[in-house]
């Protein structure tokens, strides 16, 4: 699909929107939109893995999934490309230290802007890949297929791109599934500290679980986990693990890892195995999991999903100095000791100072909308990166549902792993009926 580069010029430069359809298996009630997160997931594959998971659902009976990469992500052009495989490799891609271990000069800065433009079709590029330019896009393809109006499930981040599209469209709202929601009210620092205070929060119960088992490298005491973690990860910062293969693991790469880990219970034994591998001079495991979570495919070459997640959140959150970041940085340390790199918080620098354009989007967003119909969203009780409370408040803001689900991870509705949820997304798409009050799901 093709769609213009800048709106106010309509005429101008274009962009192609990559996107894919898993057509209905029965007489279609319409489109549903799909969105991955990230920002910076990919479309395509979510409505191919749609397809599969919900292979008995009416979701798939009643509806076309439509999976689309958005402006700078995947397969859409032009990409957001900042960083060779190469360099990603080697751990030279860094896009924030506020974070992890390392320190970013205003040089570091203004150069990986720079470089970010070069491979990504020049600073106009940069300047249009916010939400709410896809938001722009997404209308427009529902148009193209022919929907009066909007059916949408957007996953994490693709709950922002929801409530922004209702905020812009709301007349052409349908309904809206908003899985993993993101709080509206929470500007950039807020919603840090509260992500990665939940991150910590998982990391602890991954080590309490860890504790119950023999050999775990955390320790047996709950209460030592985070400094035994520590103990085994900053050697790493001086003295990377370079593999078989010639690959380097890192502070940031070990605990990437383990973070990314951290989205699913199901995964804390490889990230414990990944951990117990560091202490014995190996990162396979880590590896894999940062692999598997970055999208290295096995040619070795990376998805864009970091760098268009960079570039897109450039263009939403709220930029800040110098002395901010950091300040940032020392807050971030002190609700997740277990990312602190133990050398103190100076040297964070926002490399979004340098972008080629203002944010769009201002906090807090999509309140007071009028006309908008009932949406529904899910929030998980442990999801260790959208808390709880914001998915409680995004449907509060938008005046719609909320299903509760008790469980450890983050995202549940694509997955097609709870026949408690499969059931209340189904009867909300499909009839447009919202679950009762104080609906709950146990995963």
């Amino acid at each position: 699909m093709e769609v213009p580069l800048d709106y106010a010029d309509p005429s101008g430069r274009t962009v192609r929107i990559a996107v894919l359809k898993a057509p209905a298996r029965g007489k279609p009630i319409g489109s549903l939109l799909l969105n991955s997160g990230g920002p910076g997931g990919p479309g395509m594959s979510m409505a191919a893995a749609g397809a599969k998971n919900l292979a008995e659902s009416p979701i798939t009976e009643r509806f076309d999934l439509i999976g689309f990469d958005p402006r700078g992500v995947g397969a859409s052009t032009p990409a957001i490309d900042c960083f060779s495989d190469a360099d990603i490799d080697a751990g030279a891609s860094a896009t924030s230290v506020t974070v992890g271990a390392g320190t970013m000069t205003e040089q570091d800065a203004r150069r990986v802007v720079e470089k970010c433009a070069a491979g990504s079709g020049g600073p106009d590029v940069l300047a249009h890949v916010g939400t709410r330019d896809a938001a722009r896009d997404m209308d427009i393809l529902r148009a193209v297929l022919g929907d009066e109006k909007l059916s949408y499930l957007g996953q994490s981040y693709g709950t922002r791109l929801g409530a922004v599209y209702a905020e812009m469209f709301p007349d052409k709202v349908r309904a809206l599934v908003l899985d993993g929601g993101i709080d509206p009210h929470g500007g950039t620092v807020e919603r840090r500290l509260s992500q990665f205070t939940s991150f910590q929060r998982s990391f602890d119960q991954m080590a309490a679980d860890c504790a119950t088992r023999p050999g775990c490298p955390l320790g047996a005491d709950p209460s030592r986990a985070t400094e035994n973690f520590q103990n085994i990860i900053r050697p790493l910062i001086d003295q990377p693990i370079v593999t078989a293969s010639g690959r380097k693991v890192d502070f940031n790469a070990a605990y990437g890892a383990v973070i990314a880990g951290l989205y699913d219970s199901a995964a804390w034994p490889a990230i414990v195995k990944g951990i117990a591998e560091v202490g014995t001079g190996r990162g396979d495991t880590l590896l894999a999991i940062g692999d598997l979570f970055g999208g290295r495919d096995a040619q070795g070459h990376w998805a864009n999903f970091a760098e268009a997640n960079f570039a897109i959140n450039c263009m939403d959150e709220q930029r800040r100095s110098p002395e901010q970041e950091a300040e940032l940085r020392r807050r971030i340390q002190e609700v997740a000791p277990f990312t602190d790199w133990g050398r103190g918080a100076g040297g964070a620098r926002d490399a979004c100072e340098f972008w080629p354009a203002a944010p769009t989007l201002t906090y807090p967003y999509a309140t007071g909308i009028e006309g908008l119909p009932e949406t529904l969203t899910i929030s998980i009780t442990g999801d260790p990166t959208t808390p709880y409370a914001g998915g409680v408040n995004l449907a509060e803001t938008l005046g719609g549902s909320v299903l509760t689900v008790e469980g450890e991870l983050h995202t549940v509705a694509i997955a097609g792993t709870s026949a408690c949820v499969n059931r209340v997304v189904a009867d909300y798409l499909v009839d447009l009926k919202g679950p009762p009050a104080d609906s709950r799901c146990t995963l």
